[in-house]
């Protein structure tokens, strides 16, 4: 019998390197049989005690870009939501677009009272009866989670929240649900004493369905960080003008041209977001 090799996660645990973990993710954002097979034995010739699981992920991304169907874009998600920092207003607008793109209203950074009082509130959406306030932790490190005490706080906020009466769309409203959001994980007593209390929390992979995301692949919000097309520099400066979404660069181009880019480089970005929507069409 083999020795196990151990990997170090991003929590700084070691764990026993699982294929099957490693097939899972490749399948899971359709890379064909041949490619994951291809990508595993070549990860299983380099891997060795230590190394990190972002060590594996740069091996395996690097050969999802080489392969024909450019998929890469799907498996960098995870990290491509870390990069909408450093401070988490980005985030806050991104959990607003997935509000939207189930047919709800939402606004961002809002001040609201409650009984006793006043709350900043990073997301309020509404639709019909509805009304649903999140906090939102954005985190640049994957291995930083969200525990009972993060839990206990925003509990108590949504606690006291509930005592007040809002006016959202035109009409009074109730809270009808509080929500903590992260693009990280939870501790195993945050998420106990959540469904203890009735408190719902959306991370990276829970609940084990409709998380984060789950509810990202299902809208095709993909942030456009997680295109392998673009510079660091040049995602920089697509943030600070308030671009957020793949859909989004299609109708903002020049912003590429003030990058210096070229007319085939823009080309080529334009290519990888079409990838996103089954190569179906432009981004609407």
């Amino acid at each position: 019998m083999e020795k196990p090799i151990y990997i170090k996660k991003a929590d700084g645990t070691l764990e026993p390197f699982d294929e099957n973990k490693l097939k899972e993710s490749l399948e899971h954002v359709g890379a064909e049989e041949s490619v994951i097979n291809n990508i595993i034995t070549v990860i299983k010739k380099e891997i060795k005690d230590g190394m990190t699981t972002g060590q594996i992920y740069h091996h395996a991304f690097e050969h999802l870009r080489k392969a024909k169907d450019n998929i890469a874009v799907k498996y960098s998600l995870r990290r491509a939501l870390s990069e909408l920092g450093p401070n988490g207003f980005p985030f806050e607008r991104f959990i607003a677009e997935l509000f939207k793109s189930q047919g709800y209203e939402a606004v961002t950074d809002q001040v609201v009272y409650g009984g006793c009082v006043p709350h900043e509130v990073d997301v309020v959406a509404w639709k019909g009866d509805e009304l649903i306030m999140v906090e939102a932790k954005f985190h640049n490190e994957f291995g930083f989670k969200s525990d009972v005490k993060v839990a206990l706080y925003v509990k108590a906020r949504f606690d006291d929240l509930k005592e007040n009466v809002y006016e959202y769309g035109g009409k009074k409203r109730k809270i009808t649900e509080g929500w903590l959001v992260t693009n990280t994980k939870f501790t195993d007593q945050a998420i106990h004493y959540a469904e203890c209390k009735g408190l719902k929390l959306i991370g990276w992979n829970y609940p084990a369905h409709e998380n984060l995301q789950d509810m990202i692949e299902r809208a095709k919000l993909h942030p456009f960080t997680a295109l392998s097309t673009l510079s660091p520099t040049q995602k920089k400066y697509l943030l600070a003008h308030n671009i957020l979404l793949c859909k989004d660069i299609p109708h903002h181009q020049e912003l590429l041209k003030e990058q210096g880019m070229t007319t085939e480089e823009i080309a080529q970005v334009l290519k990888e977001i079409d990838t996103i929507y089954g190569n179906t069409g432009k981004a609407e």
